[in-house]
């Protein structure tokens, strides 16, 4: 697996985050003059993103996060998003919180799959970051900050093989392959099945330095062509017109990544039989896991930086439903196996030596089980151990 994964998985999945948030906050919203003390206006939404944006892209964070190393549970990093969700006025209950969660996993693993060669999955981050930007253009400071990641991306990945780009794609496959939620925009879209496996195209672009199939070259031993051989494909493929820009700026091309939520249009999802499955026998087999200790002290350095917003003096927080009404909220929550509901974990991490020994300790004494080995994954029940904090 790369250890150069991670960055990349937070920052996209980072992203879809942002563009449902936007939208939803949009579609909510009430003009300021009209607006009750407890509705939405579309000041609050520039400050949820502003301030949600601000702590995606803290410094220390960023740092924390691009240090070389293996991706952890699909718990742990689902941890860091519900307090990233948190980080200003807005609420979400824990079944809209799911739902948030289940439409950033299924979009970016969809842009993983669609990725013509593994090095595009860097097109797609800037995409995000692009996009990202445009929400805050009228904050130079936070501008400043999205900035400074692009160069840490553009300087740590521009640089590598094409096979450690392959490495990368193949360790967020493995991240994504036991997820199968439909989501309604790709059923309608026809690019996913009823069972939540998506429909790969067979036509259009070819990675950018091939050549489009249907045609065999034959050299003889100088290396001089000395037969073409023609045949007919079944896709209909196009060459690129331009390989897209690793640059700050420039024309990315690849549309992978850009905000498909910039047409309103209501967005469900639906739990597949096979991930049904998977939550009934997700408690089978578990042994010790050694590397509990490593993973915790890992989430809480990064928790560390994500600091949960409270509502000042008489302010109060504001409650965001990624649903129609409250009641397809509330049944959604009811229904929800209950192996995939998380609840938001606050770790305090400090700089100060004694209150980390202390955290140290405390991570130290827990008894953390892993899931059987078919998950792919490790830590599966790394959360619910955690409720002893």
């Amino acid at each position: 697996m790369s250890v150069r994964t991670l960055p990349l998985l937070f920052l996209n999945l980072g992203g879809e985050m942002l563009y449902i948030l936007d939208q939803r906050l949009r579609a909510q919203s009430i003009p300021g003059e009209k607006a009750r003390k407890d509705e939405w206006t579309d000041v609050d939404r520039k400050r949820v993103m502003n301030d949600i944006i601000t702590t995606m892209f803290n410094k220390k964070f960023m740092e924390e996060l691009f240090k070389p190393q293996e991706l952890y549970s699909k718990k742990a990093l689902r941890t860091v998003y519900d307090r990233l969700a948190h980080a200003s006025i807005m609420r979400l209950n824990q079944a809209s919180m799911d739902k948030l969660y289940d439409l950033m996993t299924m979009a970016f693993k969809y842009q993983v799959l669609l990725c013509p060669r593994p090095k595009d999955i860097l097109l797609v981050t800037f995409n995000h970051l692009d996009t990202i930007k445009d929400f805050i253009r009228d904050a130079p400071g936070i501008l400043n900050q999205v900035d400074e990641t692009f160069r840490q991306l553009i300087d740590t990945y521009c640089g590598l093989s094409a096979g450690e780009f392959q490495l990368i794609r193949q360790t967020l496959l493995v991240f994504f392959q036991d997820m199968h939620i439909r989501v309604s925009i790709f059923l309608k879209d026809k690019v996913q099945n009823s069972n939540g496996r998506f429909v790969l195209p067979v036509s259009g672009p070819v990675p950018w330095g091939t050549e489009v199939p249907g045609l065999i070259r034959m050299f003889n031993h100088s290396g001089d062509e000395v037969k073409r051989t023609e045949f007919t494909t079944a896709g209909n493929y196009v060459t690129p017109p331009r390989e897209g820009s690793f640059e700050l700026y420039g024309d990315r091309v690849l549309k992978l990544g850009t905000n498909m939520y910039s047409v309103s249009r209501p967005v469900e999802t639906h739990m597949s039989g096979s991930s049904k499955t998977l939550a009934s026998h997700v408690k089978e087999n578990r042994v010790p896991n050694p590397l509990a200790k490593e993973e915790l002290n890992f989430l809480a350095r990064l928790l560390g930086g994500l600091e949960v917003k409270k509502p000042a003096g008489s302010e109060t927080g504001f409650r965001l439903n990624l649903f129609t009404t409250d009641e397809e909220e509330e049944h959604a929550a009811l229904t929800r196996p209950e192996e995939f509901s998380y609840k938001v974990i606050n770790i305090e991490a400090t700089q100060e030596p004694g209150r980390q020994a202390e955290l140290s300790r405390i991570l130290g004494e827990l008894e953390v089980a892993e899931p059987r080995p078919a998950s792919g994954e490790k830590g599966e029940d790394l959360l619910a151990l955690m409720d002893a904090l």
